[in-house]
C-alpha cells in the first residue's frame, strides 16, 4: 500500500514521533499503522521524540586518545539534567559514542548519526541514540565531536569537574619523555581554565582585528574624556588595547597560570621545556568542549508555575 501524507499525519500525532521516522516506520511495514507503531516503539523513536522538546543542556564533554597517542577524539553528549550525567549508564554510553567517533569518516555530525551504530550495526547512530533516550528517560543529544591526529608528536588530553569540560591539545615535538608530557598536560589544563579561542594570534583574522578596533573607536568616542584626546594618541590607545586583548584569548600569549613569577607567557613557558629537554616543540592546536557551551538553559520559576497552577490558568 502506498504510504500518504494523510497516514504519515496520522502516525505522528498517535506516537509523537518526528514526520521521516513515520514515513520509514510505515514504508518499513507496508503502511499497517499498528505495525508502525510497534516499529517506532521497538527503535525507542515514539518515546524519544515526545521528549525532544525539552532543553539539553547538561550531560559529558568525553575526550579519548589511542594507546600511541597520536589520534584522539572529543565528544559532547547532552541530557537534560546533571543528574543523568553522573548515572554509570550514560557515562558507559557516552564512552560508546567517543570509540565510534574514533572511528568515523563522517565530516559532519548529520552524517556522524546517520552511520552504522558500531555496537549493533542493524542501528544507526541515531536510533542506538534513540533507544537510549527510552531507556534512561531524558531527552539526550550527541552534540558535536572533533578528531585530532598527530604523527609527529603526540596529543595531550585533560578531563574537568568529571567531564563538565573536555581538553585536547596537539604537541608537535621530536622528543617525548615524561617531562614533555606533563607540560603538555598542564597546557591542557591551562586551556580548559581560561578558555582561549585561539592557539597564536597568526591565527587571528584581520576582519576580527579590524572589527574590534572599530567597537573600540566607537567606545572611545562616546567617552567625553577620551574623545578629546588627538587622534594619533587616540589610535595608540585602539592598539594597546587590541594587543591587550589578543594576549587573553590566545594561548600562547596568556600569562602561563602556573607561572611563579606571574609573568611567563605559555609560550615562553613551552619553550623552557623544549629547550631544557632539547626538543623542538609546538603546539600546533587544541580542542576545548565545555558541556551545554551556548545553549540557552530552561529557567523553571516555580514559584510562579505554583501560583499560576492554583488559579487555574
Amino acid at each position: 500500500m502506498a504510504v500518504t501524507a494523510g497516514m504519515v499525519k496520522e502516525l505522528r500525532e498517535m506516537t509523537g514521533a518526528g514526520m521521516m521516522d513515520c514515513k520509514k516506520a510505515l514504508t518499513a511495514t507496508d503502511a499497517d499503522m499498528d505495525k508502525a507503531v510497534e516499529w517506532l516503539r521497538e527503535k525507542g523513536l515514539a518515546t524519544a521524540q515526545k521528549k525532544a522538546g525539552r532543553i539539553a543542556a547538561e550531560g559529558l564533554a568525553k575526550v579519548l586518545v589511542s594507546e600511541d597517542g597520536k589520534s584522539a577524539v572529543a565528544v559532547e553528549v547532552n541530557s537534560e539534567t546533571d543528574f543523568v550525567a553522573k548515572n554509570e549508564k550514560f557515562q558507559g554510553y557516552v564512552a560508546q559514542v567517543a570509540e565510534q567517533a574514533m572511528e568515523t569518516k563522517a565530516a559532519d555530525i548529520e552524517a556522524f548519526l546517520a552511520e552504522p551504530w558500531k555496537f549493533d550495526t542493524t542501528k544507526t547512530v541515531n536510533e542506538a541514540l534513540a533507544g537510549q533516550i527510552a531507556v534512561i528517560g531524558e531527552n539526550m543529544n550527541i552534540r558535536r565531536f572533533a578528531k585530532v591526529k598527530e604523527d609527529d608528536g603526540f596529543i595531550a588530553s585533560y578531563t574537568h569537574m568529571g567531564g563538565k569540560i573536555g581538553v585536547l591539545v596537539d604537541v608537535v615535538t621530536d622528543v617525548v619523555n615524561d617531562e614533555i608530557k606533563e607540560m603538555a598536560k598542564n597546557v591542557a589544563m591551562q586551556v580548559a581554565a581560561l578558555k582561549p579561542l585561539y592557539t597564536s594570534d597568526a591565527e587571528v583574522s584581520a576582519d576580527y582585528i579590524e572589527h574590534e578596533k572599530e567597537i573600540l573607536l566607537a567606545q572611545i568616542k562616546n567617552d567625553p574624556k577620551e574623545s578629546q584626546k588627538p587622534e594619533k594618541v587616540i589610535m595608540g590607545i585602539i592598539q594597546g588595547r587590541v594587543k591587550k586583548e589578543l594576549k587573553e584569548i590566545c594561548l600562547l600569549d596568556q600569562i602561563y597560570v602556573k607561572a611563579e613569577d606571574g609573568k611567563q607567557s605559555v609560550g615562553q613557558y613551552v619553550a623552557q621545556v623544549a629547550k631544557a629537554n632539547g626538543a623542538n616543540i609546538t603546539i600546533k592546536g587544541f580542542v576545548r568542549y565545555e558541556t551545554g557551551e551556548g545553549i540557552e538553559k530552561k529557567q523553571e520559576d516555580f514559584a510562579a508555575e505554583v501560583a499560576k497552577q492554583m488559579a487555574g490558568n
